[in-house]
């Protein structure tokens, strides 16, 4: 098998995911999967026992590979933490037919795993390394004097609630909420909770301010502390 060439597992798998996007779960069928992936039906079989077995393993894999291609795709912007913070908000928002299909996806899982406590660390996993890329911004740019003294954990928590919220109104097409507007309100109860005011695009203000020490100084001291509540 040549060097990136996926295994016939993977395609499996791949095909496997796709159906479940476009036809839900209960539209899953062995056979269509064999022949989009290329591969026989005894083939799927010898690799996945059962079809929830097939079926439990396609969601894992799609949403990990989903979560690993949104961690590590592309180059994020560099002036500043609040634009890479926007942009990395951008990528976890149904805003490309891809990021739509793996919306879909999660969904199933989701509500796949509410019914089968099995597949819930699927879930808890990915959750927790979208919390780690996003606290490990949040904190640097605390660090660097760019945003509010804040507690990063506790703003990545709302964070990523607000992103579900958000993109599941977006997702189903519901008139109230359009993508723009999906976006603008993440974008904006981030800002206020790292000090920027109302919206992100003043982090490039702040980014600039932060390179002289005592403007780096009284913003640091003109804001409120907030910090995880004790055990």
């Amino acid at each position: 098998m040549k060097e990136g060439k996926p295994s016939a597992r993977d395609r499996i798998l791949a095909a496997a995911a796709g159906q479940i996007a476009r036809e839900g779960i209960d539209g899953v069928r062995i056979a269509r999967i064999a022949m989009e992936a290329g591969v026989s039906t005894a083939l799927v079989h010898y690799h996945f026992e059962t079809r929830d077995a097939l079926l439990a393993e396609a969601l894992d894999y799609s949403y990990s590979h989903a979560g690993d291609a949104r961690i590590s795709s592309g180059e994020l912007p560099a002036a500043s933490h609040a634009e890479r913070l926007q942009s990395m908000i951008e990528q976890c928002l149904p805003t490309t037919p891809s990021l739509e299909q793996d919306w879909v996806l999660w969904v199933e899982l989701w509500l796949r795993a509410a019914r089968h406590p099995e597949l819930r660390p699927v879930a808890e996993e990915l959750y927790a390394r979208l919390h780690a890329w996003f606290r490990d911004e949040i904190a640097t740019g605390v660090d660097d004097g760019e945003f509010a003294r804040c507690d990063p954990d506790e703003v990545t928590d709302r964070l990523l609630a607000l992103l579900d919220g958000y993109g599941i109104r977006t997702l189903i097409g519901d008139g109230a909420i359009p993508l723009e507007r999906a976006r603008d309100a993440v974008s904006s109860a981030l800002a206020c909770d790292l000090g920027l005011g109302e919206t992100l695009t003043a982090g490039k203000a702040a980014a600039d301010q932060a390179g002289d020490p005592a403007r780096k100084a009284a913003r640091a001291a003109s804001r409120p502390v907030r910090t995880a509540p004790s055990m």
